[in-house]
């Protein structure tokens, strides 16, 4: 499923799906600086989200009707 937001936005904007990738995790490394209570209710493995961790609690939220 991931594979397929990250296509959609490159084509999009013209750019790789590798460079969508890293752009979503320069965000979220940029979050995390200082992590809100949000952003710590984000379900992870490591000290940070990935960006498909970031993406699936986004849609997870979606799906649910939460803002």
């Amino acid at each position: 499923m991931n594979r397929k937001i990250y296509k959609e936005i490159a084509r999009k904007h013209g750019v790789s799906i590798g460079e969508v990738r890293r752009d979503i995790q320069a965000a979220i490394d940029e979050a995390y600086k200082t992590p809100s209570f949000y952003a710590r209710c984000v379900y992870r493995e490591g000290e940070k989200p990935t960006p498909e961790e970031f993406i699936t609690h986004i849609a997870r939220r979606v799906k649910a009707g939460e803002s």
